[in-house]
């Protein structure tokens, strides 16, 4: 063990999206003391604030792991960088910033699943007390709550001539992804909050930092949970080579991500006992299931030339850059206050689906990734994703040093059902380019290219190109089949007094972006832990 054995009550690993809500809600009790473990530096950066500044920190060593995927067949063999947040807020930090909640049946698919108290009449509170919606309150959107919400702060014509088309391909207007019905087009909204981010810890920690019985530690990276006689009795880290050990007199709560997770409880020797064995760590807890079920939205581009000046063209200009930066400091508003995306939809790859299954982000700009700087021509983007891929992958730890990274195993496009809904995505972000609306607007299809016509030339395309959206989720199974990892309290099956609150207990990926319901099952977990 570590030198100093420091105690509290409640012992959380991981600042992100659910583990700063889980810390906030719990030292609202001031009988009970609450230690925040994170392995990233605090916020302090300002371009974690300023909601462009993704475009900085996505491959920032400083707060972004800087995973790698392994080599994926579905991609053509091909290794993808895999960003997750290493700051406190963990991804909220860095990520792309739409508020996206998914659909009522995501939930309702939990819930029958086994998982009692999952539906999504059961969770819908937990997002509505989470939100302060800038529109206002309403059965949909709650008011006041941590988590800021908000609207677009900038537009192009572009933008609203792409709303137009969709409609005009027969995909429905939507004022609200997040209200009574996901589907349709219309403008996302953001978890900003006056022009800035608001992440996880801006809304959570931020509002708490005063309280005697909360505890925030950073820089610390958790080697393993101590157990003693089947019971978590804290964990071990380490800071600047130096060993820590702090431990829990109630419980310990793993909030490590999808990624982290796991990871670190199979370096407890809780886990899949043969990749424990092979590993050289010794099986305190056979959990098959620990580390599978791996799931991710899978994105592939369609990028159109444009004969009007988009993003890519403002950048490049020092007058139009330096407007920018006016328009932001005095008003909050421009291009940095943009997320990952402006408008997008959520439509049905077939027509005969009862749900959508398919979600596009339109962009006024095109990109490689995140971090390597725009086209040096004027176009936009439309990034297609399947919203519940078939195929599963796997985080496998490589050996017993905490210091090297997990083997990440995505396994996208391992199902021919998830190789035929990116084709069908594909080619309907065409469909809508061919309408009128955009038709004054575009030049050339730059990619995939109008040459890539056939359903296998097309898949060829997104084997080729596709990337993550860094929505990784599900190893940690919530459910009580063999598989399963915790049960639907959250608790680590087998072991007392260790609860997993994360993305990766979702059996089943939400139909959009992982954010606001990673905050919600930490929103959730604290009343599970407190009993309510």
């Amino acid at each position: 063990m570590g030198e100093a054995a420091l105690e509290f009550d409640y012992v959380i690993v991981g600042a992100g999206s659910a583990g700063c809500a889980v810390a906030a809600r719990l030292s609202e009790d001031p009988a009970v003391s609450v230690l925040l473990i994170e392995a990233g530096p605090r916020d302090t950066n300002p371009w974690i604030h300023i909601p462009v500044g993704y475009y900085k920190n996505i491959g920032n060593p400083k707060f972004d792991w800087c995973f790698n995927a392994e080599p994926d067949p579905g991609l053509g063999g091909r290794s993808i960088k895999f960003p997750r947040g290493k700051v406190l807020g963990g991804s909220s930090s860095i990520n792309g910033l739409l508020y996206v909640r998914g659909q009522a049946e995501d939930f309702n698919t939990w819930r029958q699943l086994g998982n009692e108290g999952w539906s999504y009449d059961d969770v819908r509170p937990y997002f509505l007390r989470a939100e302060d919606q800038e529109n206002g309150e309403n059965e949909f959107h709650g008011k006041g709550g941590p988590l800021g919400v908000s609207n677009v702060r900038m537009n192009r014509p572009i933008c609203d001539a792409f709303i137009e088309a969709c409609i005009q391909a027969g995909i429905p207007e939507n004022n609200d992804f997040n209200g009574e019905t996901q589907e349709g087009v219309g403008y996302y909204q953001f978890t900003t909050r006056n022009g800035r981010r608001c992440s996880a810890a801006q809304a959570y920690l931020k509002p708490a930092r005063n309280r005697q019985n909360l505890t925030v530690e950073t820089n610390i990276l958790v080697t393993h949970v101590v157990l003693k006689d089947g019971r978590a009795v804290g964990v071990e880290g380490l800071r600047e080579g130096a060993g820590l050990t702090y431990l829990a007199r109630r419980e310990v709560i793993m909030s490590a991500g999808a990624i982290g997770s796991p990871h670190i409880l199979q370096l407890s020797g809780i886990g899949k006992g043969e990749w424990l064995s092979d590993a050289g760590i010794d099986v305190v807890h056979e959990l098959p299931g620990m580390g599978g079920n791996l799931q991710d939205h899978m994105q592939a581009k369609n990028i159109y030339k444009t004969n009007v000046t988009t993003l890519n063209d403002e950048v490049r200009n020092p007058l139009r850059k330096l407007k920018m930066g006016w328009d932001y400091l005095t008003t909050r508003s421009g291009p940095m206050t943009m997320a990952a995306s402006i408008v997008g939809f959520f439509a049905r790859s077939l027509p005969e689906l009862d749900r959508p299954d398919i979600q596009l982000n339109m962009q006024p700009l095109s990109a490689d990734t995140p971090g390597d700087g725009l086209h040096d021509f004027s176009a936009f983007t439309g990034t297609t994703r399947q919203l519940r891929p078939h195929s599963r992958g796997e985080i496998r730890l490589r050996s017993k040093d905490p210091n090297e990274y997990p083997a990440i195993h995505m396994n996208y496009l391992d199902s021919q059902f998830d190789q035929q809904v990116i084709v069908n995505a594909l080619k309907l972000t065409r469909e809508v380019i061919k309408q009128p609306a955009l038709k004054p607007f575009v030049v050339d299809e730059w990619k995939p290219g109008y040459d890539v016509q056939s359903d296998d030339e097309i898949l060829q395309y997104a084997r080729e190109t596709g990337n993550t959206t860094y929505h990784p989720v599900g190893t940690c199974k919530m459910g009580n089949d063999k598989l399963a990892v915790v049960d639907d309290q959250l608790r680590v099956h087998g072991i007392d007094g260790l609860r997993v609150a994360d993305a990766s207990i979702m059996p089943v990926i939400t139909s959009g972006n992982t954010n606001a319901p990673s905050i919600m099952i930490g929103e959730k977990a604290a009343d599970l832990i407190r009993g309510k």
